[in-house]
């Protein structure tokens, strides 16, 4: 290692590995501290249950990875990332046995929708299909870190994004596309009335209609580890199993850039309390289950989905979002979000069976068990999912916490994506990768564009961070 490195990044998820990739591209000496004792952060694959059931812990549908335009940027491929991508990217099951899709066609997602909404939603996305990647990298990068390569269709898509994500769904008059549409926004765990929550379910429906939402074959750890090769290949170094309390603990560098929660960086600078007002969000309560078969969907275009939407209708996810965020108490009928992976990759367990995963929202450190009450939803929308049930591990916001310091409270998204904090993280300002110490910077979840496996974070901390390094 030199004597003085460029950057020390700190964490190794995949924010933490997008920055220092970045930076090594750039030519400069770059190092990763990881206090775990394998890369991934919220992309990672493990055996959770059984042997030979991979199941990725955190995060493992990728609308946002597939559409990076940060990762589209990398030769990932070479290093073993392969994306899949299942027959529908989502379903959304209803009690009577249809379902609403979001399909890689916006006829056919318009058209489960039912002739009353569908020209309503065609017209909603289709003025952004066709400019589709300079949207997401505009969006990507706000606030601007560089000037919007097509600023016209930014601000029509803020003009509707901006509003509550209530105010859009006005747009439709029946329950499959408002119930499909709230989900969405729920991805990002906000309420549905919050600003700009518009948006996010925006970009979720566009992103699907760009590029799917696939998996990566073998799990999410695939992203990851090809991050890792890619940055080891450029000269940059990983350490993992080293944990850092304070800037003391790390060798000399012009740049420490922090894949953390601004609570731990606060901690670890002794920035005291420059981030206090900063808000978490709701946890999460996610059972990985093995199952002998596939999930038993009365709907047929569940069996094919790989992510599944559950909730009723659009009144009862509001209600169980509201009830996690804003009442403190677990949901009586709560919201999930599921992922089948193996609809699409069998490696992913043993011959005929499946991995499946389940997650509801629950107060900010809430130490309840909801296992019963995510399968009694999940049995009104598949029923005998129960009968399949091999094994299954749960994971509270104790547990999430303690598996990975970035969920504090079991935020899955390191920070509420509510109010100006959707936009504005970790601080309101234009220079959010910034700190107060001229060498520190942070680019975890906590800062611009917000929760999700897609490493732009990083990106655009990495460019804070050598216009700093090339000015000094």
């Amino acid at each position: 290692m030199p004597s003085m490195l460029d950057a020390v990044v700190v964490g190794a998820g995949p924010n933490g590995l997008t920055a220092a990739v970045e930076l090594a591209r750039r030519g400069f000496s770059v190092a990763v501290f990881e206090a775990r004792d394998t890369v991934g952060g919220g992309a990672r694959t493990e055996e959770l249950t059984l042997p030979g059931f991979r199941h990725d812990p955190c995060s493992a549908a990728h609308p946002l990875g597939v559409n990076s335009p940060a990762f589209r940027a990398m030769p990932l491929g070479r290093y073993g990332l392969e994306w899949l991508q299942p027959e529908l990217p989502m379903a959304h099951p209803f009690l009577d046995g249809t379902a609403a899709v979001l399909s890689r066609s916006v006829a056919e997602t318009a058209a489960s929708f039912g002739p009353r909404d569908a020209g309503t939603y065609r017209r909603l996305v289709e003025p952004f299909t066709h400019q589709w990647d300079t949207l997401v990298r505009d969006f990507m990068s706000l606030p601007l870190s560089a000037l919007p390569r097509d600023p016209v269709t930014l601000a029509r898509f803020g003009l509707v994004g901006l509003p509550p994500s209530t105010w859009l769904m006005r747009r439709f008059r029946d329950e499959p596309a408002k119930a499909l549409f709230a989900g969405l926004v729920a991805h990002v765990m906000a309420p549905l009335g919050g600003l700009a929550t518009g948006a996010v379910g925006l970009v979720f429906a566009l992103a699907a209609h760009a590029r799917g939402w696939p998996v990566a074959r073998g799990g999410s750890q695939a992203i990851s580890d090809a991050l890792t090769a890619y940055l080891k290949d450029l000269g940059g170094a990983v350490h993992t199993d080293y944990e850092v309390k304070r800037l003391d603990d790390l060798p000399p560098a012009r740049a420490y850039v922090f894949d953390t929660s601004p609570t731990a960086l606060s901690r670890i600078a002794g920035f005291g309390r420059y981030y206090e007002r900063y808000r978490y969000g709701p946890g999460v309560f996610k059972v990985d289950y093995a199952l002998d078969g596939p999930v038993p969907w009365t709907a047929q275009e569940a069996r094919t989905a790989g992510t599944v939407q559950v909730g009723a209708d659009s009144k009862e996810i509001g209600a169980a979002l509201r009830a996690a965020s804003r009442d403190g108490r677990a949901p009586d009928a709560p919201f999930l979000i599921t992922v089948q992976p193996s609809v699409v990759d069998p490696s992913r367990a043993p011959a005929g069976k499946h991995v499946f995963w389940a997650y509801g929202h629950v107060p900010s450190g809430w130490t309840g068990d909801l296992t019963d009450v995510i399968e009694r939803q999940l049995e009104r929308f598949a029923p005998g999912f129960r009968d399949r049930v091999l094994a299954r591990a749960t994971a509270g916001p104790p547990e999430l916490a303690a598996r990975n310091a970035n969920y504090v409270g079991g935020d899955i998204g390191c920070g509420a994506a509510s109010g100006l904090q959707l936009l504005l993280r970790p601080k309101v300002s234009l220079f959010p990768y910034g700190t107060p110490h001229p060498a520190v910077f942070i680019c975890s979840s906590a800062t611009p564009p917000g929760p999700g496996v897609h490493g732009m974070s990083g990106h655009n901390a990495a460019k804070a961070v050598w216009k700093k390094l090339r000015s000094t």
